[in-house]
């Protein structure tokens, strides 16, 4: 069954689609009157409902089943971007969504070859967010990613106070054969925790930009022998948290 993620929840156990996903569901999916869907409240409770009414303006869906799902990584997972080449960040955005991110900060880093054109950024932001929405949908997400406004590196470092764990990848640590703190990290969360993790662009963090992480508490970490592309490693450690907290068995 598709998948909606609405704005409101459930009024009489009715809930309304309006906007974009009116349009997808009857223009796209092409449904209509007691076709079935599922949708997703802004607290994420899930359920499967029934088309009962379309109007100019939403479609609504009565509730036929309110269901039990835990699709949600257990800790909250927070990919910090260094802002790269072409389209990699949407990979990034998408791919991570399936694997269970919370929430995505780009930043500009020092050897970022992009530059961030406040002009065009609520379109940006706008694309992002669909392409978030869409693969929150297709994985069966309780949730929707947030993408976070595009920040410089002070600022990143300012919005780091709050996080339990804050990790930063840095390919030197891999040369250097460290291979320990990225699971030791892990070990020491518990379901609720949250982790913020900072990946460079290519070209890797500066160091000056890797000392003042550190100074903020930052923890340089390795992922494994080989050198990972910038839209490469947040995947990686996403794979390996998903491992760690949802396949394995003690």
């Amino acid at each position: 069954m598709q998948r909606y993620f609405v704005k409101q929840r459930a009024s009489d156990n009715r809930f309304q689609i309006d906007g974009d996903d009116r349009h997808h569901l009857l223009k796209v999916m092409r449904m209509t009157i007691g076709d079935k869907i599922i949708c997703v409240d802004p607290k994420g409770d899930t359920a499967i409902c029934e088309i009962a009414k379309i109007t100019d303006e939403h479609v609504v869906a009565d509730v036929v089943q309110w269901i039990d799902e835990k699709s949600e990584l257990p800790i909250f997972v927070t990919i910090a971007s260094g802002l790269p080449k072409g389209d990699k960040l949407e990979w990034i955005i998408q791919k991570g969504t399936e694997l269970g991110v919370r929430e995505f900060i780009p930043f500009s880093a020092r050897r970022s070859v992009v530059k961030w054109d406040d002009k065009k950024s609520a379109k940006k932001i706008d694309r992002w967010q669909k392409i978030a929405k869409e693969a929150a949908e297709q994985s069966h997400r309780g949730m929707v990613p947030e993408i976070i406004s595009p920040m410089n590196f002070k600022a990143l470092i300012a919005n780091s106070k709050d996080f339990d764990f804050k990790l930063a990848a840095y390919e030197e640590e891999s040369r250097s054969g460290e291979t320990s703190i990225f699971s030791a990290t892990l070990e020491r969360m518990k379901p609720g925790d949250s982790l913020l993790i900072v990946f460079g662009p290519e070209g890797g963090l500066a160091e000056e930009e890797v000392q003042l992480l550190q100074a903020n508490d930052f923890v340089l970490c390795g992922l494994g022998p080989r050198i990972l592309r910038t839209e490469t490693a947040p995947l990686y450690a996403l794979a390996a948290v998903s491992y760690h907290f949802e396949l394995l068995r003690r």
